[in-house]
């Protein structure tokens, strides 16, 4: 699959599931990168060279299983055209294909995005995805899309309320808006990660996207609560704020 180019600016820091690092459903964090004793390359000059460079110290970062909230929440839509945002090694996308979507995925890491083809020919759903190189900071989205999954998009560089304001944008009339992150006041014992600037509870989700006034039907706007492993073995709980909303059509 062909690799639009994109500017080189700042992009956002997603969870795709892990199979050898913080969490069992792993965290793609600073918090989760470090645990799992990734170097995020921080030094970098911009946010592609950064995400590069963390993804060629591995073959592999994540599991290749989907983020479980969206297989709760996307299980039983009728498929159309997805988009995923941050779409790491395409996990979350190949999943969604194999589910009848058609799937265009997002990610500034042009080394993710070329895993995660790889991924998707040996999965048999080549065919179903195209993969984009993006920096949402540059994106203009069109809502064109009958479901937009946007999954922990949390980054110090991308303030959460943009990212999910872009994410809303892209969905069609009678389409499916799918948010999940990090709640503040969930993370789990062993977390690093202080900036509760980054993540956001139902209720903020709710007033920054507006959806008391904005054309929306809230399907589901909750905290739920997810058991995972530690970088030590050990288990623990994890908040996840859980966002699903209709367009009207």
């Amino acid at each position: 699959m062909p690799l639009n180019a994109a500017p080189r600016h700042a992009w956002v820091m997603t969870e795709k599931t892990h199979d050898a690092g913080a969490h069992q459903h792993g965290q793609h964090t600073h918090d989760g990168a470090q645990q799992s004793g990734l170097n995020l390359h921080e030094d970098a000059d911009n946010a592609v060279d950064m995400w590069d460079g963390m993804y060629r110290e591995r073959a592999k970062i994540w599991s290749g299983n989907p983020n479980p909230q969206l297989v709760a929440e996307a299980t039983g839509l009728e498929p159309g055209k997805a988009l995923d945002l941050g779409s790491g090694e395409g996990g979350d996308a190949i999943w969604l294909a194999q589910q009848g979507w058609t799937v265009t995925a997002l990610d500034v890491s042009a080394v993710a995005l070329e895993r995660a083809a790889a991924h998707a020919t040996e999965a048999g759903q080549a065919e179903r995805i195209t993969w984009q190189q993006q920096d949402l900071t540059e994106w203009e989205p069109e809502p064109v899309f009958d479901l937009v999954s946007a999954q922990f998009l949390h980054s110090p560089l991308l303030p959460w309320r943009d990212s999910a304001t872009k994410a809303a944008a892209a969905v069609a009339p009678g389409g499916t808006l799918l948010i999940v992150g990090h709640h503040p006041h969930g993370l789990p014992p062993w977390s690093h990660h202080h900036e509760s600037g980054m993540f956001f509870t139902p209720e903020q989700l709710a007033g920054a996207l507006r959806l008391d006034r904005e054309p929306w039907f809230v399907e589901v706007l909750t905290d739920r609560a997810r058991t995972i492993e530690g970088p030590n073995g050990e288990s623990g709980t994890t908040l996840d704020t859980v966002l699903r909303a209709r367009k009207h059509a």
